[in-house]
């Protein structure tokens, strides 16, 4: 069984997450749920929804990924996750989360670390210049060429 992704995260952007992954990954729409935690949503309110979206997931493990240490969601997960069948992981983006889907019927303790790696490598400064400027070398690889 594969392993639930609950993304808790300042509004509207769990949302707008779960709709980047549900693009690429179709399949994994009923994997992952979201709380967009609101603007002045007292903590109490957002904990008891955050516990509601976690039991619609209907999951035995869970990993639960949030946009930033020390505010409302994160501290809101704290309060979900018991270190065992569910883990936490601050500064959720695209790569980390992609990455997440990818490997959810690893161990848990494997996804946590596939989406570290996801969320560090997919941060990098890209160049100034379009490829389509730059001279190609005799042995450069395919420009049309992806790595992930």
């Amino acid at each position: 069984m594969s392993i639930g992704i609950f993304i808790i995260a300042h509004a509207p952007l769990a949302s707008a997450l779960r709709q980047c992954v549900v693009h690429v990954f179709p399949d994994a729409s009923t994997t992952i749920a979201v709380l967009d935690v609101q603007p002045n949503m007292p903590a109490e309110e957002s904990l008891a929804a955050a516990r509601l979206s976690l039991d619609l997931l209907k999951t035995e493990r869970t990993l639960v990924l949030t946009d930033m240490f020390g505010a409302t969601p994160c501290n809101v997960a704290q309060k979900l996750v018991d270190g065992v069948n569910s883990r936490l992981v601050a500064g959720v983006n695209l790569p980390m989360l992609l990455r997440s889907v990818t490997y959810r019927n690893e161990s848990l303790d494997a996804l946590v670390a596939r989406a570290l790696a996801g969320g560090t490598q997919g941060v990098m400064q890209v160049a100034v210049t379009a490829p389509q400027n730059q001279q190609r070398k005799p042995n450069d690889q395919n420009h049309d060429d992806h790595q992930q």
